[in-house]
Formats: structure tokens, sequence, C-alpha cells
């Protein structure tokens, strides 16, 4: 099993040693998805975080009973639920393969193990979980403070293989916005 895109992300994203990258890799099993096969469904645990080389999606539904898009997942990002993972408890979001996805995994109990064990591995986690914190944050205000035309430019510069991939549909209610408002935007851009 090829490791090294698990090893390159441990040693972008921390300043662990290679010989303790090398033995947290050990506790990771490489794992695979399908096109549209879901990593986690509404009501079971998030038992693993998953790291992928695809695109995964996380969505719920509306009173309505509309999908709405909660977060897209490109490559090199950590994918779980994360109160679902770290608490135990029944999700309340589907996360769905967009692409194939080859990837690697790890359990709640050996993340665990990890952290009680390895201090430069718990440091890793903190900052990870700051980084994935203010990420939410800044979405919750865009949504507040920035208009759709802002909120579609961001996710151009910030994950533009999504726009190959996700489907319209998805990408707008990931923006808050109608199909027909994200026609519309896009026909703007692509006059610039």
């Amino acid at each position: 099993m090829n490791k090294q895109p698990l090893i390159d992300f441990f040693q972008k994203n921390s300043q662990m040693s290679l010989e303790t990258i090398l033995n947290i890799t050990g506790y990771y099993e490489e794992r695979e998805f399908s096109k549209n096969e879901f990593f986690l469904k509404e009501g079971k645990v998030c038992d693993f975080l998953y790291l992928t080389q695809g695109l995964m999606r996380a969505y719920t539904f509306d009173l309505e009973g509309n999908e709405v898009t909660t977060n897209l997942f490109a490559k090199n990002r950590q994918i779980y639920d994360h109160a679902s993972f770290f608490l135990q408890t029944a999700s309340e979001e589907n996360i769905q393969a967009v692409t194939n996805c080859l990837g690697y995994s790890i359990t709640f109990e050996k993340m665990n193990t990890l952290f009680h064990s390895i201090p430069e591995f718990r440091e890793y986690g903190r900052r990870m979980l700051i980084k994935e914190l203010v990420s939410y944050k800044k979405r919750t205000l865009a949504m507040i403070n920035k208009t759709a035309e802002q909120r579609y430019e961001d996710l151009i510069k910030d994950d533009k293989e999504v726009f190959q991939f996700v489907q319209l549909k998805h990408i707008a209610s990931y923006l808050g916005v109608t199909n027909s408002s994200l026609s519309r935007i896009r026909r703007e851009f692509s006059k610039h």
C-alpha cells in the first residue's frame, strides 16, 4: 500500500519528524469509495476519519425535504462529521463520494491512542481542529455578510475543482442560492 500521499499531507500540515509521521501512518488503512457511495449516512455514527484523493459532499435536508449541501470536501481534506466522530453520536448529515475516492482512514479508537501517546500528534490534531473551526466560522459569516457573487468567487479561489465534478444544483445549495441565481452569477463571471 502506497502511503506517500498521507506522508506528504502530514509533512505539509504538521511539524512532526518523518519518523513520527511514519509511525502514525501505520495506524491508517487504505480505503476506497466509488462515485455516489456513502461515506456516512444520517443516523449512523461517524467512526472513522478519512483523508481522500477525491471529492466528497456533505448534505442534509431542509424542512421541505430538499437536499442542502453543507460542505464540499476537496482533495487532501480530512473528511468526517466532527460532532458525530468526537462525541460518538448519530450524524445529522450524509457524506457521499462525488468522484471515485482513494484515501486513508483511521478509527476513532486509533486516533485516541495516537492523541494519548504522541504529543506531536495531539498538537497537530489541535491545530487541525482550530483550522476547521475557523473555516466553519468564515463560512457562517459569509452566508450573512457576503453576497452570493462573493461566495461564488471565494469557492472558485478555494476549491475550483468542485466545479468540474459537483452538480450545479449542489453548488447552488452550498452557496445558499437558487439554481437560476447560480446560472446568472456564472454568466456574469464568464464575461470577465
